[in-house]
């Protein structure tokens, strides 16, 4: 009885660690969250016309299946103001966009919902019914283990996907602006983008990607988005 009982315990023990994920060193990574509406807002902080987005983004950022990402440009800097957040390489990807969108050129503000659809946002239902009608479709799963991020595998074709890493502040930061066409105001900004960084391709296989050390109070997310600023396929907050 005594050995019955002694077997009985290790086999619970063996059972709770399994679970727990002791000793399992070949366990797959844990999935991150579930699938996410990118809503990726172009902005000016010397744009008069952008307040209103702003804020609509920054709202709509509460929600857990939204990732809501402030882009700040340059081409505004010119104007009287030098946007504090703004860097060629988003001024840079908004330009891509206007040509995948097939737009004569780039604007402020912009929300581009998955890299599928985009609208002005001056109105949260209007960037509510691009979420609505737009998805993520066709990707890997993303899950991160050992300061790395895994992508599974998933049928796919054509050129390989760039895998983004996207660096954010999660806070709400007030910015007094002091000239151009918003001088006088003082204006929120959340889910400011501080980097974005490409960690490699993805073509439909299982891969690995190193993630480079984190900075500071900054948030992260991944997005794996077709070439030449298409389509996002999947996205996950790490």
């Amino acid at each position: 009885m005594e050995q019955r009982t002694r077997r009985g315990l290790l086999g619970a023990l063996a059972a709770l660690l399994t679970l727990l994920g002791g000793g399992a060193a070949g366990a797959k990574p844990a999935p991150l969250s579930e699938p996410l509406s990118v809503i990726e807002l172009f902005t000016s902080q010397g744009c008069s016309s952008c307040p209103p987005a702003n804020d609509n983004v920054r709202a709509l950022s509460e929600r857990p299946d939204i990732l809501a990402l402030s882009f700040g440009v340059t081409y505004w800097d010119q104007l009287g103001w030098k946007d504090t957040f703004a860097q060629p390489a988003f001024t840079a990807r908004q330009f891509a966009y206007a040509r995948a969108l097939h737009h004569a050129g780039p604007f402020t503000p912009q929300v581009v919902v998955d890299g599928r659809a985009d609208g002005v946002g001056a109105r949260k239902g209007e960037i509510e019914a691009l979420a609505a009608r737009t998805h993520l479709a066709g990707g890997p799963s993303i899950a991160v283990r050992d300061g790395a991020v895994i992508l599974g595998a998933a049928p796919f074709s054509g050129s390989p996907a760039d895998v983004w890493l996207v660096r954010y502040d999660p806070r709400v930061i007030q910015v007094p602006i002091q000239a151009g066409e918003n001088g006088g105001r003082t204006l929120p900004h959340k889910n400011v983008v501080r980097a974005l960084i490409r960690l490699g391709a993805w073509s439909g296989g299982p891969a690995r990607f190193s993630l480079p050390r984190d900075h500071d109070g900054l948030a992260a997310a991944v997005l794996v988005q077709t070439v030449d600023t298409g389509p996002i396929l999947a996205a996950s907050k790490l």
